[in-house]
């Protein structure tokens, strides 16, 4: 199997209603994440681009569900970030709908959740895991800002996450450092797996 050029890569579009969502034959990843854990940060390491995901000045920006053709042959779908208190409750529900939407049509091959290695999840962490494991599609999990960490507080808090998160055994759960490039390897390899 061909590996995935990175470098060719197009946005396709956003969606903000599940008429809009892409229905392909082409496998798709989704992406996860809290609105300040790096997700965008982590997509444009992997893409080996500085900002082609949106990195927003203000956490919450990504609204919408956002579409990229990666090498022709791979979807990555980048999820509204979630969690943001400044977020109006209104808003809030519109995307608690969307998201439900979006997992009940299970238009996507593999799901990336992206959480914080410093931190514990937080309950909304938990409950994107639980949306990903209730898919019946493959999941892993991105321990992001894995730089901030000392050496000696990495496992302990991988463990805290994985159990935090109640992922199986068999749920990969990747260091990952958007900053330095740690874990961009493996989480290709994964991605690479769906093709």
């Amino acid at each position: 199997m061909k590996t995935l050029n990175v470098n060719r890569v197009d946005f396709v579009k956003s969606a903000a209603a599940p008429a809009q969502f892409i229905r392909s034959s082409l496998p798709a990843v989704a992406f996860a994440g809290k609105s300040n854990v790096g997700k965008s940060s982590v997509i444009n390491r992997l893409l080996n681009r500085k900002n082609f995901a949106r990195v927003g000045s203000e956490p919450g920006k990504t609204v919408h569900v956002n579409y990229f053709l990666v090498d022709e042959r791979v979807y990555w779908i980048d999820l509204p970030g979630y969690g943001y208190a400044k977020v109006s409750q209104k808003e809030r529900e519109r995307w608690a709908e969307l998201m439900e939407q979006f997992f009940a049509s299970g238009l996507f091959s593999l799901g990336v959740m992206i959480v914080d290695a410093r931190h514990k999840p937080t309950a909304d962490d938990v409950t994107m895991a639980a949306y990903f494991q209730q898919s019946g599609r493959p999941f892993a999990v991105v321990a992001n800002k894995l730089d901030k960490l000392k050496k000696s507080e990495i496992e302990p808090n991988l463990a805290l996450i994985r159990e935090t998160l109640s992922l199986a055994e068999d749920t990969a759960l990747i260091p990952f450092s958007a900053e330095k490039g740690q874990g961009r390897e493996a989480l290709l390899a994964l991605i690479q797996t769906v093709l």
